[in-house]
């Protein structure tokens, strides 16, 4: 009787996604296709074949310091064992930059890390190089939207012959938080730096709300999409989409995010203008990303929707939502919407990716 050899995974990194992530395996139906054969921290790795609930206190207690390289050459020697992969969980621009290798020799890249996807297009020509060389294929569906199926549902559209006319969408949890309690249609509302104070109490944004009020999130984002339909796109990387920041020009580079939180209301009568204009219009402001393969357009930044539009209607807290135009879904376009950001939707996201590998 022929045994079926088990998905070899390595997992890098082990915050609130990698934790989870882990959690997640193990509860897998067994008999599960997977095998954590390495887990890694940002100071130690752990090896082993049957890693289990107790695999932190055993990380902690490993005499084996994080080292990249080596643990690239470990797995190579797993190669003949069958499929290996490795799962970044990390935003780590030196460990995407290990993508092409991995895949050249063989290994599948499973990530949520945006980095080697939105930055230097010349690193993803060469994941896509090396990944059609080897066969290795690298997946990314949590780098957008977290668990929702974004990238999946965009692959489809194109793999299928569809033509993709327009993306866009509400693809920041931060933004869309912000602005579901900010601008619902009436001219009068809390101030803007008191609704970005309380997304920050809660979590929701970064330390320094700065880091998401710039719109490189999004940038990002839209940098994925552009490529996933075109690998050619002219998109060199995030930095050069059309990004409209809501950082007033007298608070770019504010040291700490709390001496920006105590200072961004002197800007609430500017944001107060901008709603009120809006308000007048029956419209909402919201934070969106556009795709136009078309014309070539990349852009983010606030944009007005009538109240009637599903991006006034449809969205609550941190939920993304995202609207795909195309020649098929011309009439009527295609939605995908729920939450978007948070390390069990993201974590589920990386899951359903390996087992895209089974």
């Amino acid at each position: 009787m022929s045994t079926v050899q088990k998905i070899q995974v390595a997992i890098v990194g082990v915050g609130l996604v990698g934790s989870e992530l882990i959690s997640q395996l193990l509860a897998v139906t067994k008999p599960s296709p997977f095998q954590i054969v390495a887990v890694t921290s940002s100071k130690k790795t752990l090896f082993g074949a049957s890693l289990g609930s107790d695999w932190k206190s055993s990380l902690d207690g490993s005499q084996t310091k994080a080292d990249i390289p080596a643990l690239t050459t470990h797995l190579e020697g797993l190669l003949p064992n069958g499929k290996v992969v490795v799962v970044d969980n990390t935003s780590s621009d030196d460990i995407a930059a290990f993508y092409p290798r991995w895949l050249a020799a063989g290994i599948n890249v499973v990530t949520p890390n945006k980095k080697a996807f939105s930055g230097e297009l010349s690193l993803y020509e060469k994941i896509v190089e090396s990944s059609k060389a080897s066969g290795a294929r690298f997946l990314n569906e949590s780098t957008v939207g977290a668990g929702l199926p974004i990238i999946s549902t965009l692959k489809e559209l194109v793999i299928t012959g569809d033509e993709i006319t327009k993306i866009e969408g509400v693809f920041s949890g931060t933004m869309s938080y912000i602005f579901n309690q900010y601008s619902n249609g009436s001219p009068e509302g809390p101030a803007f730096s008191s609704v970005v104070s309380e997304a920050r109490e809660k979590g929701y944004t970064e330390p320094h709300p700065a880091d998401d009020l710039n719109g490189f999130d999004v940038a990002r984002k839209l940098t994925i999409l552009s490529r996933t339909i075109s690998p050619s796109s002219s998109i060199t990387s995030f930095a050069s989409v059309q990004t409209a920041s809501l950082i007033p020009a007298a608070l770019e580079g504010i040291p700490t995010g709390d001496e920006f939180i105590r200072r961004l209301p002197e800007f609430d009568a500017q944001f107060d203008a901008t709603r009120k204009e809006a308000a007048a219009a029956k419209e909402v402001l919201r934070f969106v990303g556009v795709v136009e393969p078309s014309t070539g357009t990349v852009k983010a930044g606030l944009e007005r929707y009538p109240t009637s539009h599903p991006f006034a209607t449809s969205l609550g807290g941190s939920d993304n939502i995202i609207m795909f135009h195309t020649k098929r879904y011309g009439a009527r376009p295609l939605i995908v919407q729920g939450a978007g950001a948070g390390a069990a939707v993201t974590a589920m996201g990386v899951l359903g990716d390996l087992f895209k590998l089974v």
